[in-house]
């Protein structure tokens, strides 16, 4: 059975601000198959008087009407012709599923913008950055907007807790028990990830193994889409790949450590490829010496992450029950999943306008070694990330990273514990790195109460 429920997203208060804004251009939605785009497309279809959807996977054929050329005014009548329903300007959502199966109708959104400004149209697609690679992007003359896995303060949301997400946002000082509840909460998310069907499978059923049998069907579509965009030879590394990737969380990812006869020219292109369909995310090398993040890259070193945790989990095929009975004490021995929950947290809150990109840092000297998980940019300042899911930590690495960056003066610690500043470092409990969020998210969030 399929579970999908009336879930708030934040990506719908991102959907109305872009209808309503009088600098629209067109609309691409990106973001991995199942997060919820078309969804969250067909909900804000209800504020129009009509939606006109076409999907190029169900009705290949409406590709054609994009070969013969890319004038606007006979698309559209072509297209109100095959769906059957008016196309009018202000009061018509066309929405453009699966276009990476027509990806001339991506070049022709340029067009809608310039002639038919007044036209809401939003192009969505699960490979759509396959597509991209092939044609580009309009530049100036498109929208983007990138959606992921429903994020801790969403599931609160869907699971009826808007007073938590209230008092977390607002850095309330919580006693043990109101910080043990939300620590049980996020084992439950930990457990249950953050894909939409295994969200409403918990959320109608109460039911841990209904979310597993969605995640579980959500592993088979994946896979699925391999012959999409991989050639036959690269099948057999791609799937080597989706399930050895898992067990490398947290750590620097070396293609050696794949089990199997491979070699690293054959597995990169891979890798590359569940990037682009936005199963895999790198967590990038940075010498981290001020902003932009990026400048200073070092492409041969890098982490990778799910993108999302409940997936990765049932990949490791780890105990999922544990977090619904002790939550506490696994996240002590699930250090590497914290982790990757922080970054798939970090990428929720970032500006949904534009690509996100999860840095680390590394000093590798003799007899120095130092790791801090995650740089953060925030109002143009490093922050360094440490996530420690235990107890006790002396924070070495983070203390060597600020000795070095002497510009950057103070780091950051998710942790179980409870929010504790000392010296130059703030620890906050896991569940608040929404007190992270962009300032565009930090709108949407209210839109969850």
């Amino acid at each position: 059975m399929v579970y999908i429920l009336n879930i708030k997203r934040l990506i719908d208060w991102h959907l109305k601000s872009w209808k309503n804004s009088s600098t629209r251009k067109p609309l691409l939605l990106r973001g991995a198959r199942q997060i919820g785009k078309t969804y969250s497309i067909r909900r804000l279809g209800k504020e129009f008087e009509t939606l006109v959807e076409i999907n190029f996977e169900l009705t290949p054929e409406a590709k054609n009407i994009f070969e013969k050329d890319l004038q606007p005014e006979r698309i559209l009548m072509e297209l109100a012709l095959l769906a059957n329903s008016k196309i009018i300007p202000g009061k018509t959502l066309l929405f453009l599923d699966e276009v990476q199966a027509a990806p001339k109708a991506i070049v022709a959104l340029r067009y809608f913008y310039e002639m038919i400004p007044k036209l809401h149209v939003i192009a969505a697609g699960s490979l759509l950055d396959f597509a991209i690679q092939k044609v580009g992007v309009p530049v100036g003359r498109i929208q983007m907007l990138y959606v992921y896995p429903l994020s801790f303060m969403e599931f609160l949301a869907a699971d009826g807790h808007e007073l938590l997400i209230d008092a977390i946002l607002k850095e309330q000082s919580f006693s043990k028990l109101i910080h043990e509840k939300i620590l049980d909460l996020l084992g439950l998310y930990l457990a249950i990830g953050g894909m939409p069907e295994a969200v409403s499978a918990w959320i109608e059923t109460k039911d841990p193994h209904a979310s597993y049998e969605a995640l579980n069907g959500l592993i088979e579509t994946y896979r699925q889409d391999f012959p999409k965009y991989a050639k036959k030879h690269q099948l057999p590394h791609l799937e080597t790949l989706f399930h050895q990737i898992p067990y490398f969380i947290g750590l620097q990812f070396k293609y050696s450590r794949i089990h199997g006869e491979y070699k690293k020219r054959e597995l990169a292109p891979c890798l590359d490829l569940l990037c682009y369909a936005n199963v895999v995310h790198q967590v990038m090398h940075t010498a981290g010496n001020g902003i932009p993040l990026g400048a200073e890259v070092r492409l041969d070193r890098f982490k990778t992450i799910f993108l999302d945790v409940g997936i990765a989990q049932s990949l490791l095929g780890l105990d999922l029950a544990a977090w619904f009975l002790n939550p506490n004490k696994d996240f002590i021995n699930r250090g590497s999943i914290a982790e990757a929950f922080v970054g798939q947290e970090l990428l929720a809150y970032g500006s949904p306008s534009s690509k996100e990109n999860l840095y680390f840092w590394k000093r590798e000297s003799k007899g120095s070694l130092a790791e801090v998980d995650y740089l953060y940019a925030s109002k143009q300042q490093v922050i360094p990330i440490e996530v420690k899911s235990g107890h006790g930590s002396s924070l070495r690495s983070m203390h060597q990273f600020l000795k070095d960056h002497p510009n950057t003066p103070n780091g950051l610690r998710f942790w179980s514990e409870k929010t504790l500043e000392s010296n130059n470092i703030l620890s906050k409990p896991l569940y608040a790195v929404v007190t992270l969020a962009h300032q565009k998210q930090q709108e949407a969030l209210k839109s969850l109460l």
